[in-house]
């Protein structure tokens, strides 16, 4: 007769990575089973040296992470129980690795273990993976070593010499200093901009019989497209136009294909989330990082209600495919339903390990379990849901109607387009296309009768390219091949907490911190930011992960050049003496000169007699030029965030501040203060428009 403890002993253990994965696949797999988790990686490189063996084939030092040997040792009684371990953990290369760590860690070399994976937590997905048990691949660990030990050698060997250069505490990064640099690009690009003046022309005319006016915009000549460039240009037109007799000469109607809208990768998600939802690229991947796990839905307890979170693939099961269908089938109708496979992506190479993240079960509604979820994971479930829902209906149509106007050689046209049949729109719609709704202009025809009531104009200036926001930015990267679809968080992540960039208003703006670092890594390091040197690298682990290149043959191309770099840097900071500036400001403690001092949140003034005299001040930057409401100087100063800026050092009782340096000249059309921009001098008064040459400026 058994006893009861080995009636209730598991027979197979299944190891995890997260604790909140636990009770969730505890209870699709029964009693035979007993899942534990790991917690994340158990094993990694020591903190306080390298950790790779340059001098022997670039072997790396793995050591159990602190904090992690009672989890350990929790693991190992686990598996003296079981007859057979599965390594559950995540469906990517650090999941593979980690499931690596766990075989050496727990030494399970002469166990029966396998590896399982899933792209979503529920029964069916997670029985199944058990029959499709495999061995660890190893071409997909090599690919997370190679890229462990080259994120570890460009941190550990340059951010000592961002210490030395700058101050302690600082860092680089192979992926965050490339990111730091696109978003300095664009800041110098926003900088350097020199707005150009343009009109616009409207012309409202009468049809008749009818009372609303149509409004056509200004074209150009019926040869060609024209851009109105200044107010001559525009009277010039206007002249032309005077008495002119208005006649429409096409209509033309069609139809407008829109397509629907992938499904979401993870790039996709986090852009949308920030644009819809305000949500950050770190709140958002929290966020799904819950859905994916479980989270407790009344009736069906703890359920992963969306599929893996980190992809960069468009690809959907066909057993998902053929759901879906169904369900919209059902719900709205056979028309919607695409019946065309939907297009993949171009761009950088995909990875295309997992599907695209969807809902588990299309048929569980958002609003169905609004009550089981937090308002922001509802938020996010719910785009989710509409987003897949949508990838998979047929494609909106639009009826177009496009009118010429001419006039005394001169042509106006009108574009109008209402929504024939709706198509995926009835589930998901974008703020990116706005539609032309001018009904007078699908009621027009060749001999439709028009008169000329007015003619609008406006002045317009060109505007630079926006800042970078999170979105945009990992929109950037993914386009250039930057990182991966885990890293983009996790990185935007790293240079906010750094300081070498702030958000406001959803922009991110470059602190003075972040100019300093990215100008000394252009310098000292330029190949590791560079953008197409990074991408490569990127590819070359991809090649890792498809086995056609050794992971160790990248890291010993990398290194030598790497370590060259820093000896040079380490060579050229050792002959350049830093010392502190001194400032036109006493000590009003002990009367000493004060000095310049870059700390945390950039310089300020302290007293040299430290630690005697602690005396600290904040520190404003004169640039030699007058305040033009007070008289008094002008400051660079930041906001609280970090941003730069020039203002009145008499605030808060002068409130005059611009963004752009300002200079000692007027502008010769309005007497307003000129203000830098790259090799420009342009006028502070945004109506004005005034525009000059800062070096003749300078030379006269």
């Amino acid at each position: 007769m058994c006893r009861i403890g080995e009636i209730a002993m598991a027979k197979y253990l299944v190891i995890v990575e997260s604790p909140a994965k636990v009770k969730t696949i505890k209870k699709f797999l029964g009693a035979n089973y007993e899942v534990a988790a790991s917690n994340g990686h158990v094993r990694d490189l020591p903190r306080s040296v390298l950790g790779i063996d340059v001098e022997h084939d670039f072997e790396p030092k793995y050591i159990t992470i602190r904090g992690k040997g009672d989890i350990l040792a929790n693991l190992r009684k686990e598996v003296k129980k079981a007859e057979k371990i599965y390594l559950a953990t995540d469906p990517d290369r650090e999941g593979e690795a980690i499931s690596w760590h766990l075989l050496y860690a727990l030494k399970l070399e002469n166990k029966k273990v396998y590896r399982i994976t899933f792209n979503e937590i529920t029964k069916t997905a997670v029985k199944e993976s058990l029959k499709n048990a495999r061995e660890i691949n190893m071409d997909l660990v090599d690919a997370q070593q190679a890229r462990r030990c080259l994120d570890r050698m460009v941190g550990y060997k340059i951010s000592p010499v961002l210490w030395a250069k700058v101050k302690r505490g600082l860092s680089a990064g192979r992926v965050q200093s490339v990111a730091l640099r696109i978003i300095c690009d664009r800041e110098e690009e926003i900088n350097d901009f020199i707005p150009e003046e343009y009109w616009t022309l409207e012309a409202s005319l009468n049809i008749a019989g009818e009372k609303k006016p149509l409004i056509a915009k200004y074209y150009g000549t019926v040869d060609e497209k024209k851009t109105i460039s200044s107010r001559e240009e525009l009277e010039q037109i206007k002249k032309v136009l005077e008495g002119a007799e208005y006649k429409v000469s096409s209509v033309k109607t069609g139809e407008r294909i829109r397509k629907a809208p992938l499904p979401f990768t993870t790039s996709t998600l986090q852009q949308e989330a920030s644009k819809v939802l305000n949500f950050s690229t770190q709140k958002t991947m929290r966020l799904a990082q819950q859905l994916y796990e479980g989270v407790e839905i009344k009736g069906n307890g703890t359920t992963g209600i969306i599929s893996y979170l980190r992809t960069d693939s468009t690809r959907v099961s066909e057993e998902a495919e053929a759901v879906a269908k169904e369900y919209i089938t059902d719900k709205y109708g056979e028309a919607y339903a695409s019946g065309t496979e939907q297009e993949k992506k171009n761009g950088p190479k995909i990875q295309d390990a997992h599907e695209a993240i969807r809902p588990t079960d299309i048929t569980r509604l958002p609003l169905d379990i609004k009550e089981s979820l937090s308002r922001d994971q509802f938020r996010l479930y719910q785009l989710i849901w509409k987003r897949f829902v949508a990838s998979r209906m047929a494609a909106a149509v639009y009826e177009t109607t496009s009118v010429k106007i001419d006039a005394a050689g001169q042509r106006f046209v009108v574009a109008a387009s209402k929504v024939k049949f709706d198509g995926f729109m009835s589930v998901y719609t974008q703020d990116d296309e706005k539609e032309e709704n001018n009904t007078l202009a699908r009621g027009i025809t060749e001999d439709s009768k028009l008169s000329l009531r007015s003619l609008e104009e406006k002045q317009h200036f060109t505007q630079p390219a926006p800042h970078y926001t999170e979105a945009s930015l990992v929109r950037a990267m993914e386009e250039l091949g930057i990182g991966r679809p885990s890293t983009y968080a996790p990185t935007i992540t790293t240079i906010l907490a750094r300081r070498y960039i702030v958000k406001e208003n959803k922009n991110l703006y470059v602190t003075e911190l972040g100019e300093v670092v990215n100008n000394m890594m252009k310098e000292a390091f330029p190949s590791i930011v560079d953008v197409n040197f990074t991408a490569t690298m990127e590819a070359l682990l991809d090649g890792v992960e498809e086995g056609s290149v050794k992971w160790k043959t990248v890291v010993k191309n990398f290194y030598p050049d790497l370590q060259e770099a820093v000896d040079k840097a380490e060579k050229e900071l050792e002959e350049v003496e830093i010392a502190d500036e001194l400032s036109d400001e006493f000590c009003d403690a002990c009367g000493r000169q004060m000095v310049i001092k870059y700390g945390p949140h950039g310089r300020f003034l302290a007293c040299p007699g430290f630690p005697e005299c602690r005396n600290t001040k904040p520190y404003f930057e004169k640039i030699g030029v007058e305040c033009p409401k007070c008289g008094k100087d002008i400051v660079l100063k930041k906001t609280k965030k970090g941003r730069k800026y020039y203002g009145c050092i008499d605030n808060p009782d002068c409130d005059f501040m611009v963004w752009q340096r300002p200079v000692n000249e007027k502008c010769d059309r309005c007497g307003s203060i000129l203000l830098q921009k790259g090799n420009k001098l342009v006028c502070s008064d945004e109506n004005c428009g005034f525009i000059k040459d800062a070096a003749k400026a300078e030379a006269r």
